[in-house]
């Protein structure tokens, strides 16, 4: 039986530890609900990775919550940067762990799903990521069943009767649209499907780098998928062929990803769709398997580069901007890989038109990839492999990939440093 959201989150008690269901799939009515009782709770942990949408929790005058990152989205990156949030540095592969293991407790978790089927199972849609483990381990689960939740396959299956409280709420899910590609993305994506090879098995984001890789792909041949998370992106090459994941050890054929995130064409894309299969992120992100595909081209992006191949990811000096997530995951997997290769890809400069790769990480920056981890970085001006080199010979091609603008300021300051 289903009751409103008022009375369902009426449920939760101060000190509670909570979660909210990742990406699209944060149940906003739940939230909404959740953030009018701010005045009658106490001491309320929230636990997350990234959402879209409304995140009132996270604003100062709700001292009721206290909200603990594992991966900072723009909705929260003011709260967190501001101290009225924070942030737990952690692998995306090591979430479900901590609440399965109750190193994180999780009291009650708020998620959305689409409508139960006739055998009654719901199906987490399109973030099976680390909820799928949060929602086992709860002792309370809050659903907002919401027709718009593509019912998806894979391990996003929950029975209702595995479900505390059912509250029948629909609204259209969170979409994300990426803005035309640019000319700097352009040349990176080119850069990087350069590197991609016939038969290869994918791992991107989402955003316009990602996109760019994959318009550039379109005359290569039998590439497969898996990926923490994907977009609107492989669409037009799984629509040409070009995506059929022939050459797969793991789940051979299949398109494998923890979450996804986009327009409502990727969200209807994977509404049962057997080709999908949407898994949680301890196996998705696991090292072990990521490597036993072949060709594994992970394809993650940066903050910024020191000149010996250190990569800061989630901060801009000690201001946290987004998190670890799976970039070490894939990194490494890739690395392990039969013809593997791990690549690292951003534009030269900033927005402000400072150089991206620099002498020296800023002070407090993160180093979420490490220089014995990285191999290619990837500007618009080329490609660097790092694998194997020495301190001299990065810095040099890390000089040689940066902005000419900056490029002879890299040298100086390089050399100096050497005295």
């Amino acid at each position: 039986m289903s009751v409103s959201a008022e009375q369902a989150v009426g449920h939760i008690r101060s000190g509670d530890h909570l979660f909210i269901h990742s990406a699209a799939a944060a149940p906003q009515e739940l939230i909404k609900h959740l953030f009018a009782r701010k005045d009658d709770l106490r001491e309320i942990t929230i636990y997350q990775i990234h959402t879209e949408g409304e995140a009132p929790y996270g604003d100062p005058s709700a001292e009721a919550f206290n909200v603990k990152c594992l991966f900072v989205g723009p909705n929260l990156r003011r709260s967190v940067q501001h101290g009225h949030g924070s942030y737990i540095p952690v692998f995306l592969s090591e979430i479900p762990r901590l609440f399965r293991d109750r190193i994180l407790p999780i009291d009650v978790a708020l998620i959305s799903v689409s409508p139960p089927d006739e055998h009654g199972f719901c199906s987490l849609g399109p973030s099976v990521d680390v909820s799928l483990a949060a929602v086992q381990a709860a002792k309370m689960v809050i659903a907002q069943v919401n027709r718009f939740i593509p019912r998806t396959h894979g391990d996003g299956l929950i029975h209702i009767s595995n479900i505390h409280h059912l509250v029948k709420h629909n609204e259209p899910i969170a979409e994300v649209e990426c803005e035309p590609l640019s000319e700097v993305e352009t040349a990176i994506g080119n850069n990087i499907a350069a590197l991609v090879e016939d038969g290869a098995t994918l791992q991107m984001g989402i955003g316009n780098i990602p996109n760019a890789v994959l318009a550039a792909l379109g005359n290569h041949k039998d590439l497969g998928i898996h990926t923490e998370m994907f977009s609107d992106g492989i669409l037009p090459l799984v629509q040409s062929g070009v995506i059929t994941g022939k050459f797969k050890k793991k789940h051979r054929g299949k398109i494998v990803s923890s979450f996804v995130m986009g327009s409502r064409a990727i969200y209807d894309f994977i509404d049962d769709n057997p080709l999908v299969n949407m898994l949680s992120s301890d196996y998705v992100n696991n090292t072990r398997i990521i490597s036993q595909n072949p060709k594994v081209t992970a394809i993650n992006s940066a903050i910024e580069v020191d000149l010996t191949g250190q990569v800061c990811a989630d901060s801009i000096g000690h201001r946290i901007y987004s998190g670890v997530g799976g970039q070490m995951d894939f990194i490494r997997g890739a690395s392990l890989s039969e013809g593997g290769k791990p690549i690292i890809a951003l534009p030269s400069t900033t927005k402000r038109g400072e150089s991206k790769i620099v002498p020296v990480l800023k002070p407090g920056a993160g180093v979420v990839t490490t220089r014995a981890h990285v191999h290619y970085v990837v500007t618009e001006f080329g490609v660097a492999n790092l694998y194997g080199k020495t301190i001299e010979e990065r810095a040099k091609l890390l000089i040689g990939i940066a902005h000419p603008a900056h490029r002879e300021t890299l040298e100086k300051t390089w050399f100096g440093m050497q005295r």
